[in-house]
């Protein structure tokens, strides 16, 4: 600290240059600096979503996701974790891969094996929908349904046939299809404006 004194009192100009540049530069740069409320974040993990319409939690954690697990590591490579979740109909197996994994690489195995072993999985199965994870796939609200009346098919028409297409067209919004037993949900990445669909949600 005494020597940065020393410095400056010994050479004032230069460190008023300095503050001159900083000066110019600051405001210019901050003009220039691309800003994004969900910044590109290279994070190595895949998600694969596995459906079967009817099949019990157990039943796909046993007879789906349990297998594919097993699979996976088995067959790809520079794994660090696996992390998975059943539900009604519903399988999310999220793969870790190491910091230094060629993640086009890992996206390409985890691709193939998800065909191979759809012989073994449960008749009329269908294809794994396979994500690369980053910070915009993170949902920023959940809506959930519920009622005393409704049963759970009732429920999941409901929010299928006429609140997920009044949402649907919310800007900036992506609402995948509705998930869950007794109480049905969405996974909803949003940016907050307002609209009339909003207006549609709080009247239904």
């Amino acid at each position: 600290m005494f020597a940065l004194v020393r410095i400056a009192l010994a050479r004032p100009y230069t460190f008023i240059v300095l503050a001159i540049l900083i000066l110019l530069v600051g405001p210019l740069a901050a003009l220039r600096t691309p800003t994004d409320i969900f910044p590109d974040i290279k994070i190595p993990v895949i998600s694969v979503v596995w459906t079967y319409r009817g099949l019990p939690a157990d039943d796909m954690a046993g007879r789906v996701i349990y297998y594919y697990e097993r699979q996976l590591s088995s067959t790809v490579n520079d794994i660090e974790h696996i992390e998975s979740q059943s539900l009604s109909g519903v399988g999310i197996v999220k793969i870790f891969f190491q910091p230094t994994v060629d993640i086009r690489t890992a996206t390409a195995q985890v691709t193939s094996i998800s065909q191979t072993v759809l012989k073994q999985m449960p008749p009329g199965i269908t294809p794994p929908l396979i994500l690369n994870y980053n910070a915009s796939t993170v949902p920023i609200l959940q809506l959930a349904l519920s009622s005393a009346h409704m049963g759970e098919q009732k429920l999941f028409d409901a929010g299928q046939n006429f609140i997920r297409p009044a949402l649907a067209s919310v800007p900036g919004s992506a609402i995948p299809s509705p998930y869950g037993g007794k109480n049905v949900r969405f996974n909803w990445i949003w940016t907050p404006k307002p609209c009339k669909q909003m207006d549609y949600l709080h009247k239904t």
